[in-house]
């Protein structure tokens, strides 16, 4: 009887590990398509990002380049289109809410509202101050002078969210400064309409200055995710965004209002050089972008996040000088040539510290899993 016995248990012991070999090679491969999966989203979420965000800047500039002037409808173009994503805001919200989040929403009745109202108003000022900026400056300056809001984010990142500086970041920091300040010494011989001198220097201003804001505003964002509402699911984030477009739209609204620019849009329709219809057009097109854009941002936040969906919106800003040259024909100085130089140079390095980050972190995550699992068997054995 002895050895059927020991036979059935051997034979019992294959079938157990066939079964976990199984299991191992089924998990191995539903993780390989969960990360499929998951760069093909971030892959999407930023070609949304990147087309949307040149797209809209162009559009915004012919808008003003064929006759355009209303700097609060260039603001609106940036934030009306938030119904776009009612679709997805509604599937969010027929999920079902876990108890705990009922719970955390009650205990902050008010202070969420709060948020909302705060970081809209910040958005309706930084998209006034861009559409500024793109109305007085042409469309490769502007850009590059966009890309200092990395090196805004990491300075106000220092302060609001305990960011620390490495030599790439402040490497990347100097540089971005210095491109920037470059194209203050530029001729304003390029400048869209012959603009005069003195408007020329109040779109350069705009344009750092929303940089600086765009920068803040990310910071906050951050900030009010860690402290105030300490999760980052695909609702909260949706929840983020709905609302505060919305306190922005309305804020735009009342700035067009009560500027009296709304009684210029019929005439400046029938002035438009492309004609009505096109006016219409480039106006919806460049709304439409706007939104494929904070799409691709929004989902960037939800995959990676949003230093990464930062590091994606900067990425763009290189190729619209270029594609300014050829659509606006814009000149390309000597200073913006070496302006555009040190902005990549500048988001190299600011890239490159990130992914030395990831990696780090990577690496210190299979460490600690790796000593979990062998803490788990050294258990096992012992029993």
């Amino acid at each position: 009887m002895g050895a059927p016995d020991h036979l059935q248990l051997n034979i019992t012991q294959d079938e157990e590990d066939a079964n976990e070999a199984n299991s191992s090679e089924q998990t191995n491969v539903s993780n390989r398509s969960k990360n499929y999966t998951r760069w093909l989203k971030i892959a999407i979420y930023s070609l949304c990002s990147l087309f949307g965000q040149l797209a809209a800047t162009l559009l915004v500039r012919c808008y003003y380049d064929k006759g355009g002037k209303s700097q609060w409808m260039g603001a609106l173009t940036q934030l009306a289109g938030f119904p776009i994503l009612l679709p997805f805001y509604f599937t969010s919200a027929a999920r079902k809410i876990p108890t705990a989040d009922i719970i955390h929403s009650s205990s902050k009745p008010f202070v969420f509202p709060l948020v909302y109202i705060v970081l809209g108003l910040v958005f309706a000022a930084d998209c006034l101050l861009f559409s500024l900026g793109l109305k007085y400056l042409p469309a490769s300056t502007f850009s590059l002078i966009s890309a200092s809001q990395l090196a805004f984010n990491a300075f106000f990142s220092f302060f609001l969210n305990s960011q620390k500086f490495t030599p790439a970041t402040t490497n990347s920091l100097v540089i971005l400064t210095i491109s920037s300040t470059l194209l203050l010494f530029q001729s304003d011989s390029s400048d869209p309409s012959n603009v005069s001198k003195a408007k020329h220097v109040l779109g350069l201003i705009c344009t750092i200055s929303a940089s600086a804001g765009y920068g803040l505003m990310l910071s906050l964002t951050q900030c009010a995710f860690e402290k105030i509402i300490k999760r980052e699911t695909f609702s909260t984030i949706l929840n983020m965004t709905m609302y505060q477009s919305l306190v922005a739209t309305c804020a735009a609204l009342v700035g067009l209002f009560a500027s009296g620019e709304w009684k210029g849009l019929t005439e400046e329709m029938h002035a438009f050089e492309l004609g009505k219809a096109s006016y219409a057009l480039t106006l919806t097109w460049a709304t439409i972008s706007w939104q494929t854009f904070n799409f691709g941002t929004i989902g960037l936040i939800l995959e990676v996040s949003s230093v990464f969906s930062n590091v994606v919106c900067v990425l763009g800003l290189p190729f619209i000088p270029i594609l300014a040259v050829i659509v606006f024909h814009d000149k390309m100085h000597g200073i913006k040539v070496m302006a555009l130089l040190l902005a990549c140079w500048g988001f190299t390095s600011y890239m490159y510290q990130h992914y030395i980050d990831y990696h780090k972190s990577k690496s210190e995550n299979t460490n600690v899993n790796g000593g979990d699992r062998a803490s788990q068997q050294e258990e096992t054995n012992g029993e």
